[in-house]
């Protein structure tokens, strides 16, 4: 019943605004500035390895499946399957969750390219500009590309769960610029229910 419940509440969230808050510009050490820029800069392919068949099966599966999910949100198959791609490279990458990082681009964008919100964050993640100018090139145009916009979103997320010492809450509270307060972690909690992989 209450996963019912969580899986109606992500279905509840609206597709109009994107939902990124006032994501506050703190101050970075020069080290954490270096490491940020230096994860946001490596460039590889985001094609995946796999140390055998059973790894590789799990993941078509994978894809299959949120391929599915994504279907009504992006009807283009290539490009459903090239967000997918891109964003199961990158979160893995970032060492977080597939599931939740999908549940965030619904909540932060409605899986909308080139989203921009009241307070100017761009793109799939809703990346605020002042990113761009800290830790990459300064090109704000950058962040609606895809791989560019993943990767930075999951680098930045990254970097605040590090910076709460693993707490996902508030990791989440400060990416929306909202820490602290319940509604938009609650929010991507419920919205990651529709998309936990394949049983």
């Amino acid at each position: 019943m209450r996963r019912r419940a969580l899986v109606a509440a992500a279905l509840a969230v609206p597709l109009g605004a994107p939902r990124a808050g006032g994501q506050v510009e703190e101050p970075l050490a020069d080290a954490v500035r270096s490491a940020l820029s230096a994860a946001v800069g490596e460039s590889a392919p985001p094609r995946p390895s796999f140390d055998g068949i059973e790894q590789r099966l799990a993941y078509l599966r994978w894809l299959g499946e949120m391929s599915e999910r994504l279907r009504r949100r992006k009807t283009d198959r290539h490009a459903r399957i090239d967000f997918l791609e891109t964003l199961w490279y990158e979160s893995r990458r970032a060492g977080l969750e597939t599931s939740l990082v999908l549940g965030l681009i619904q909540v932060e964008s409605g899986f909308r390219k080139y989203a921009i919100s009241r307070v100017g964050a761009r793109g799939y993640m809703q990346v605020m500009p002042f990113w761009a100018r800290l830790i990459g090139d300064g090109d704000v145009s950058r962040l609606f590309h895809l791989q560019t916009n993943l990767r930075f979103g999951c680098v930045i997320l990254r970097h605040y769960l590090d910076r709460e010492r693993g707490d996902l809450f508030m990791a989440l509270g400060r990416y929306n610029g909202s820490r602290g307060r319940a509604e938009y972690p609650n929010a991507v909690f419920a919205a990651r229910q529709r998309w936990l992989p394949p049983a």
